[in-house]
């Protein structure tokens, strides 16, 4: 697992780990979704951060935002439940498109995305490659939307993927353990938080 786990070359990426997709109050609460396995991700996630905080491993947020001009055609008429047509998602400067019980440090980096990949229109890759990561940890919500799409754009852009299982949740258990299926079969390795953390106690040591 050296390539995949390597405290040189790792980035921590936390996909959409925000108030509308999380919450009780949130908009996909509202929509009528389960947010409990959004919300019982969030201690791994902590455990996650705090370890690649001591470890010197980059940690990036990925916050989805949306606009009157992000809005598009296509974009507007993607598939939702029936009649939340009107609710609103993670607009800009809400209450909802803040992060869910996680604090960014003023080191951590914050990427804004508008689409399911966190790669599509954003300068995550640019970032990545400036600081010569070439590994990637992620984790969030949803499981089989916005954290499969950045995992797939992340291994097409020749990035070392690994999933973290017990720190991403979706709203439909059957296409949550399918992401896990898709990517161990064709984009990168699916690991648990413990697994992450007992390699690299084991094999590396601490860089700061």
């Amino acid at each position: 697992m050296k390539e995949h786990l390597s405290l040189e070359s790792t980035a921590l990426i936390i996909v959409d780990v925000q108030n509308d997709f999380c919450h009780e109050d949130g908009a996909c609460a509202r929509m009528g979704r389960d947010v409990k396995g959004a919300q019982a991700i969030v201690p791994s996630i902590q455990l996650l951060i705090g370890e690649c905080r001591e470890r010197g491993v980059p940690v990036i947020f990925i916050q989805m935002t949306q606009e009157p001009h992000t809005l598009s055609e296509a974009w507007n008429m993607r598939p939702r439940p029936a009649g939340t047509e009107g609710i609103a998602v993670t607009q800009r400067n809400s209450w909802g498109a803040d992060f869910y019980k996680l604090t960014p440090k003023p080191d951590d980096i914050i990427v804004e995305k508008h689409r399911y990949s966190a790669f599509i229109g954003t300068q995550l890759d640019l970032i990545l490659r400036t600081m010569n990561i070439k590994s990637l940890l992620v984790t969030g919500v949803a499981t089989n939307v916005c954290v499969e799409s950045t995992a797939r754009d992340g291994f097409m852009l020749d990035y070392h993927v690994t999933v973290v299982k017990d720190a991403c949740a979706g709203y439909s258990p059957e296409l949550h353990e399918a992401t896990f299926g898709n990517v161990t079969a064709h984009f990168g390795r699916v690991l648990e938080t413990g697994e992450i953390l007992s390699y690299w106690k084991e094999h590396q040591s601490l860089t700061v």
